[in-house]
């Protein structure tokens, strides 16, 4: 999604949740709300469209459109501004309690006076919460469950999906300006985690005094926080601090690794220069004896001259990767997939792009095939029948010969209670490939959890298992599983494990994927696109497995299609690994 886009939406949702906590006509919330979603679904850079093509969407009037301009130009709405200033913080921090909306953040505040979170433990330890019009006792059971889920995802950590869309905007206007010869996104971002704390940009540069005065005056900077000769920090307008360095181009290569990290990385590259006579620092690979600068301009020259081939930023970890590197079996990484085997079109109720559009985005990210795994009917948001899918095979079937990618008739199958699945055995024998995956009762415990996907994982319809923890980074921990039965059942049963490469997912966690590679379990690296602007995702996935030190030989989707049927038939045949 644009940047504009993300974060107008944010903004707008801002807006509605901030006029419902002050009590403002529901009406005028709803306005604003339907211009959220309108933004959210729009398929144009809202960034590049004049007043009356922005006023002639669906969903965006004129009021929203002069809005958006005003962002635009600006780079803040007024409207926004002045909500901030009148509603009090501690209220707006109440509605990130899961399951605690605006209505009743309002209600709380209005009645019992709370304004913090502070002031909601106290008002559940006091009891006084229950005896409110419309609450009760199963509400403040509900509201203890939210506060222990936010405090669990609470952290000084930004979630890799909130910094993506202005982390990559404003690389991309430091990269066009005119003393800037190479930029990078450093840190974390580079070594694909999937929370960021400050964000690093480095910058090569003869003249870093005019960079960071170009830098700090651009439309996405908020606030100036520190400047000096080499480096600035600052605040974006998503209060995401962002240190920009800038280095001589001579020392890029040693600054990159130094900037790019991590801290335990870098101690360990430059304990083994100092032990072959040199010292290493964000300067350059320097003779001990007489400072003589040996490499310092090219991260690889720097590896080399440490007796290291080049070790991937998503590796950088201190998890091994130097001694692997010393003695040849650091890992070949996936770099590349052959085709995405989760993905949604708008044939079932939350996808946002039809088949060809959604295929059109697969061939251009250079897939060989696209599995449609549109959601199965027991989900609430308009699953599809069985009928349903037969009608979309036939539609897939009118596609073939119209698209540059192969289609594979699939679905995404929901795990119940007890592991069941959507259709019977004759239904679910139709589709191409199935991906089971759990959307509902998280809260169960691990042996329940674990039982419930082993169940699914039996059946011989079940190719993969779709985000298995269901995390939603920042916002929702993962459910526990016993994960070494987990394992053990994907090599007993021949079922794939899926990393979902949405940001704000990426489930599989990178220790996931580690202990799965050991175990020798095939996975698969799936975008779980419902737009298609979301097969971008995939490259997240591909991170993470990198930072399990997955190789091709170990993501199913790295196959040629041969070799993905092959995998799917031994799975229907019952034969094992």
């Amino acid at each position: 999604m644009p940047w504009v886009n993300e974060e107008l939406g944010r903004q707008f949702a801002e807006i509605a949740d901030l006029l419902e906590l002050s009590g403002a006509d529901r009406f005028r919330v709803r306005a604003y709300e339907r211009a959220r979603d309108a933004i959210a679904t729009a398929r144009v850079d809202l960034g590049e469209l004049d007043d009356n093509a922005l006023a002639a969407l669906d969903g965006i009037g004129t009021s929203t459109a002069r809005k958006i301009v005003e962002f635009r130009e600006q780079g803040e709405i007024g409207m926004l501004t002045e909500l901030r200033r009148q509603v009090p913080p501690g209220i707006v921090a109440l509605v990130k309690v899961p399951g605690l909306g605006p209505k009743t953040a309002r209600q709380l505040h209005d009645e019992l006076g709370v304004t913090s979170l502070d002031d909601l433990r106290a008002a559940l330890a006091s009891g006084e919460l229950r005896h409110l019009p419309g609450l009760g006792a199963r509400t403040e059971e509900n509201l203890r469950a939210g506060l222990a889920r936010l405090d669990a995802t609470l952290t000084q950590r930004t979630p890799l999906a909130d910094v993506i869309g202005v982390a990559e905007e404003l690389l991309a206007r430091v990269r066009q300006l005119p003393d800037v010869e190479r930029a990078v996104l450093a840190g974390s971002f580079r070594r694909g985690r999937d929370t960021i704390g400050d964000l690093d940009l480095l910058v090569a540069t003869h003249a870093p005094a005019k960079v960071l005065s170009a830098v700090s005056a651009d439309a996405l900077v908020r606030d100036v926080v520190a400047q000096g000769d080499t480096k600035l920090t600052v605040l974006t307008l998503r209060d995401l601090q962002v240190d920009v360095r800038a280095v001589e181009p001579a020392s890029w290569g040693a600054a990159l690794i130094y900037f790019t990290g991590s801290k335990a990385h870098n101690v360990r590259i430059r304990e083994r220069a100092l032990r072959r006579g040199t010292t290493l620092s964000e300067y350059g690979l320097h003779a001990r004896d007489d400072d003589a600068l040996l490499a310092g301009h090219d991260e690889a020259a720097v590896y080399a001259a440490l007796g290291l081939p080049w070790i991937s930023p998503t590796l950088r970890e201190d998890r091994g990767e130097v001694a692997a590197a010393a003695d040849g079996t650091l890992p070949e990484v996936v770099t590349t997939l052959r085709g995405d085997l989760h993905g949604h079109s708008d044939w079932s109720g939350d996808g946002r792009g039809s088949i060809d559009e959604m295929a059109a985005a697969a061939a251009a990210a250079g897939l060989e095939y696209w599995a449609v795994t549109d959601h199965a009917e027991a989900l609430a948001i308009n699953g599809l029948t069985a009928a349903q899918f037969a009608d979309r095979r036939a539609a897939l079937g009118a596609l073939a010969d119209q698209v540059d990618v192969t289609l594979l008739d699939g679905v995404e199958l929901n795990i119940g209670v007890d592991g069941e699945l959507d259709y019977d055995d004759d239904v679910l024998a139709r589709f191409e490939f199935c991906v089971a995956s759990v959307h509902t009762a998280l809260g169960r415990d691990a042996d329940a959890q674990t039982a419930r996907i082993i169940t699914a994982m039996r059946h011989p319809a079940v190719h993969a298992i779709g985000h298995l923890t269901g995390r939603k980074i920042g916002t929702r921990p993962g459910f526990d599983v016993h994960f070494d039965r987990i394992l053990e059942a994907a090599l007993e049963t021949g079922t794939a494990l899926e990393i979902n490469a949405s940001p704000r997912r990426l489930d599989l966690s990178d220790e996931h994927v580690r202990r799965a590679v050991d175990a020798g379990v095939t996975l698969t690296i799936s975008s779980d696109a419902h737009q298609p602007s979301e097969l971008d995702n995939l490259r997240f996935g591909i991170a993470t497995a990198q930072r399990g030190w997955a190789s091709a030989t170990d993501v199913l989707n790295c196959r040629d299609l041969d070799g993905l049927r092959e995998f799917v038939d031994r799975k229907r045949s019952g034969a094992r690994r």
